[in-house]
């Protein structure tokens, strides 16, 4: 699959915990070449440990959702928006001509809401420095008050196949505009600080 930029070749790479791990995503988003690297229990702190296998599997698009279970953990919002800064920073280093998708943190029970929400904030407006794409989920995923829709969840947290229907029917048209943006690798030249390069 190319995309008129010559680097379409190499899988999606879908990162992240649960949430990712158990979506049937070959029926959800058919025709692509996909690499599911959801790992349920992962934390922001789990992904930056397993950011080489990431890296290794060459992807075209990396699309990363992950900073729900750290909130399970009590981690701040501060923790999990370095984190996820350092992730974005690292993939942009390591994979110049890749092309990058940060989404939100899904809403999950509404006492979480305003700390997703803070989160969420910080990130899309981070995601252009590192000239990564921004999918917000929020508000196909979320009600008025923050909490997951009922229709798309049984526990609050994971999703149902009608759950995973509303992300694959965001996550598609974004993919589809991630794509359509010209390679990166020159846009993001760090300084040189007088070293040999």
């Amino acid at each position: 699959m190319t995309d008129g930029y010559g680097t379409g070749h190499g899988p999606l790479v879908l990162v992240g915990d649960s949430l990712t791990r158990n979506g049937d995503w070959p029926a959800l988003l058919p025709g692509e070449d996909i690499v599911n690297l959801g790992v349920a229990g992962d934390t922001s702190d789990d992904v930056i440990a397993r950011l080489d296998q990431i890296v290794e599997t060459r992807p075209a698009v990396v699309a990363l959702l992950v900073g729900t279970n750290d909130l399970a953990w009590r981690r701040s919002v501060e923790h999990i928006v370095r984190n996820v800064e350092t992730i974005l920073v690292t993939l942009r280093k390591e994979l110049p001509e890749g092309r990058i998708l940060a989404q939100s943190v899904l809403p999950r029970g509404r006492e979480f809401a305003d700390q997703i929400r803070d989160v969420n904030r910080h990130l899309w407006q981070f995601a252009p420095t590192v000239h990564a794409g921004w999918l917000d989920l929020w508000p196909a995923m979320a009600q008025e008050d923050g909490e997951l829709h009922p229709a798309f969840t049984e526990d609050g947290l994971h999703l149902t196949a009608e759950g995973y229907q509303a992300w694959a029917g965001e996550l598609a048209p974004a993919l589809e505009r991630v794509r359509q943006q010209p390679p990166s690798s020159r846009a993001i030249q760090l300084p040189n600080l007088g070293g040999s390069a």
